[in-house]
């Protein structure tokens, strides 16, 4: 039997309620297929712990999921801590810290979901959005300088290097020529931002030459939102900055439905360390407790985790029944439904189920 070792780390908000909801699934699945088991650890890393000790995580958190096979990861942010402080305190060093620099985050309208673009359904949106996750606007570096005074000064400088820029251009025409449509959309604003936005202008027409049977064009982030909500059905697969991708995809997300369905991958490539998976829907403090958190992101992030272990079986056998779920109309109130997080959990699990009775 395959055996994975999975941290999981629910941390703020909602994040335990769907990362416990995306536990009790995998169960189900690890159950049905019989020839892998998650050896899950789940941490109490977030918020909470920051407010006892002073960090969201120990020094040594690295070096204790180095060991792991991948990452579980629910959301991080609390009201009574500046965000800054939460995102650079457990996500962020988690993800520069294993050089995640493939953020990959799939949009799709689900059976059942209705997108609130007028006249477009399940097939007309499919986009998998890649964003560099390493450099550009969130390297960390800047700083502030004559604090309080009328003169302070703050700057965030964006860093983009030729090995960051080429390595996530070549994961992405690589995995849009893996698509069906074979086509990528390369996202920046070199018209305003002429040396750093250029330069990925210039690295992706360099790669694009590796990719004979891709199709590419290039837009403007500006003009890109604009294109995502009149004619979606021209987009298949994108590519852009820190910045520009983590926009976009929230946006994506929304025309898909909601932002409790849509899933993220924070991923090595190369597997030099473990990779981290997570729901882009944030901590969601507004619903925390109430028991209607949509655990569908949390699904897909989960087949998203069980396909880049190599189960790719189980990991279709997942969204066939969050598919057929959506498409039974048991949603959460984000998507039109009643339904009730653990309604939606047993309902997945039931679908599980009966893949398994049926052979």
């Amino acid at each position: 039997m395959r055996r994975y070792k999975i941290a999981a780390i629910p941390a703020d908000g909602i994040g335990p309620e769907v990362i416990h909801a995306g536990l009790e699934v995998l169960a189900a699945l690890a159950a049905r297929h019989g020839d892998f088991a998650l050896d899950v650890e789940t941490l109490d890393w977030g918020s909470a712990r920051y407010r006892k000790l002073g960090a969201l995580m120990p020094e040594d958190g690295l070096a204790h999921l180095r060991g792991m096979d991948a990452i579980y990861f629910g959301a991080v942010g609390a009201p009574d801590v500046p965000d800054h402080i939460t995102l650079w305190g457990l996500r962020l060093p988690i993800c520069q810290g294993f050089d995640q620099y493939a953020n990959v985050r799939p949009t799709r309208i689900l059976p059942g979901v209705k997108s609130p673009l007028a006249g477009v359904g399940p097939g007309d949106l499919d986009w998998v959005i890649v964003r560099e996750n390493s450099e550009g606007e969130y390297a960390g570096n800047g700083g502030r300088t004559h604090r309080g005074l009328p003169e302070e000064v703050g700057t965030e400088v964006a860093i983009f290097t030729r090995v960051g820029v080429t390595r996530i251009m070549r994961f992405a025409f690589r995995l849009a020529a893996a698509r069906p449509r074979r086509h990528l959309t390369v996202v920046t604003k070199s018209n305003a931002q002429r040396f750093g936005m250029v330069m990925w202008d210039e690295i992706a027409a360099e790669i694009a030459a590796e990719f004979p049977t891709v199709t590419w064009d290039k837009e403007l982030v500006d003009a890109m939102t604009t294109r995502m909500v009149r004619r979606p059905a021209s987009i298949d697969t994108v590519v852009a900055t820190n910045l520009h991708a983590d926009i976009l995809s929230d946006l994506a997300a929304a025309l898909a439905g909601s932002l409790g369905i849509a899933p993220t991958g924070n991923i090595d490539p190369e597997r030099r360390f473990p990779s981290m998976f997570e729901p882009i829907h944030g901590s969601a403090f507004d619903i925390t407790g109430k028991g209607i958190a949509n655990p569908v992101a949390s699904f897909w992030s989960a087949a998203m985790m069980l396909d880049h272990l190599g189960e790719n079986g189980a990991a279709q056998a997942l969204m066939t029944a969050v598919e057929q779920v959506c498409a039974a109309g048991i949603v959460t109130p984000d998507l039109g439904g009643k339904a009730t997080t653990k309604e939606v959990t047993r309902a997945v699990c039931a679908a599980i189920a009966g893949m398994n009775a049926a052979g």
